[in-house]
């Protein structure tokens, strides 16, 4: 059976790189992108990593920390597209790319020497170039001949990088990878967790490489079938191939924080329909109908209400949703409250093709989607937000 090459692509500091391409003056300064609802740290740049920022930490806490560290609000509708172009320019390497993350994706090279009469280490080499020419964004590349090594070459790559060795990709070879688990710490592992981690300790298990060295039945039993997937994993057997399905998302969601504190209503409930345009946007591209929908609003000091409703019927409209989005909004809105931002989320999703249309509101129903496609249309021509729902004021 042939071995298959697998390599892992990781974005650098992906959300401050796309707000550096936005602005250059934040390049060599430390900068923190924040999560939607300015909640917390989801990015951080080299600079802000050694000034001690850590990833996840609350902004409240962190912005009187470190006072030389910018904060940025997170913007996901343009990383996104950020993302797309990078995850574009893989499949010209090669059609098996498993999109992971918004800023990860494996790929199998598995027989591409030919190819592309060069190496598999020139050609991930090649593919950091081609991103860094064409998009900006710097890329870290681990390779190898399963997801785990991968990924685990990815990491040793950024390691690099932090003690400032300009080296962009890392392999993992055949013969390396005894030497690369014996000085590997089980917890530096992809999928091994704190509590795995700690139960692992009690048994003496402080490398990968001890973990590797253990019995498969002492495993099977203490760990299961995960534990033996694992094992095989990082000693180059692929357990988990590259997987080129795209799976429909189990929810979509869209917030983001108001530029100012804000108490009036109606500009918080434009701002909901612009999210909820957004939803119903991302519905009818994946095909899908929500069966469920719900509202967040979060205030100043972060308190956060939310409701949510099952609807009769699975819908993927504006000119439906709105209506339902309006009455949860009127059940959780409280005036006098400082709201920093708004939310509108859809689950129970299903695909339009077992919708079941109502006889008597058929043609209705109808109607909303051919509006909803046209509202998709105007705003390729001439741009987001060229059409706006009322306000209800």
């Amino acid at each position: 059976m042939t071995k298959r090459v697998i390599a892992l692509v990781d974005c650098n500091n992906f959300f401050v790189s796309c707000e550096r391409l936005l602005k250059p003056e934040l390049i060599g300064k430390p900068v923190c992108v924040l999560s939607n609802n300015d909640g917390c740290v989801v990015s951080r740049s080299n600079e802000a990593k050694r000034l001690g920022v850590e990833m996840g930490a609350p902004y409240f806490i962190a912005k009187n920390h470190f006072k030389k560290v910018i904060f940025l609000s997170g913007n996901i509708p343009y990383y996104c597209e950020i993302s797309k172009r990078v995850m574009d320019k893989l499949y010209d390497f090669t059609p098996d790319v498993e999109v992971y993350s918004i800023d990860e994706a494996f790929l199998d090279l598995t027989g591409l020497r030919k190819t592309f009469n060069c190496s598999y280490e020139e050609i991930v080499e090649k593919i950091v170039k081609d991103i860094k020419d064409e998009i900006g964004i710097d890329v870290s590349i681990g390779l190898s001949y399963s997801k785990t090594l991968a990924k685990l070459a990815s990491d040793k790559a950024k390691n690099l990088q932090k003690a400032k060795v300009e080296k962009y990709t890392y392999k993992i070879g055949y013969r390396q990878i005894q030497e690369e688990l014996k000085s590997t710490l089980i917890s530096e592992v992809w999928g091994i967790g704190r509590n795995t981690n700690a139960f692992l300790k009690k048994y003496l298990i402080q490398t990968a490489w001890d973990f590797v060295s253990q019995e498969d039945m002492w495993i099977k039993k203490t760990m299961g079938k995960i534990g033996l997937e694992l094992k095989q994993e990082l000693l180059g057997h692929v357990v988990h191939p590259v997987n080129t399905s795209c799976d429909a998302p189990k929810s979509i969601s869209r917030s983001e924080s108001f530029e100012e504190f804000q108490t009036d209503e109606n500009y918080i409930k434009e701002q909901l329909n612009m999210h909820i345009h957004k939803v119903c946007k991302k519905l009818r591209k994946e095909n899908l109908l929500t069966g469920c929908i719900g509202v967040m609003l979060r205030t100043k000091d972060f308190q956060v209400f939310d409701v949510k409703t099952n609807l009769i019927n699975p819908l993927d409209t504006e000119f439906e949703l709105v209506h339902h989005a309006m009455t949860l909004f009127k059940n959780i809105f409280k005036k006098g409250l400082i709201y920093r931002s708004v939310g509108f989320f859809a689950t129970k999703l299903t695909t339009k093709n077992a919708q079941q249309i109502s006889l008597f509101d058929g043609q209705s129903v109808l109607k909303k989607q051919e509006l909803s496609k046209s509202w998709d249309k105007l705003e390729e021509k001439f741009g987001k937000g060229v059409v706006k729902l009322g306000s209800g004021k």
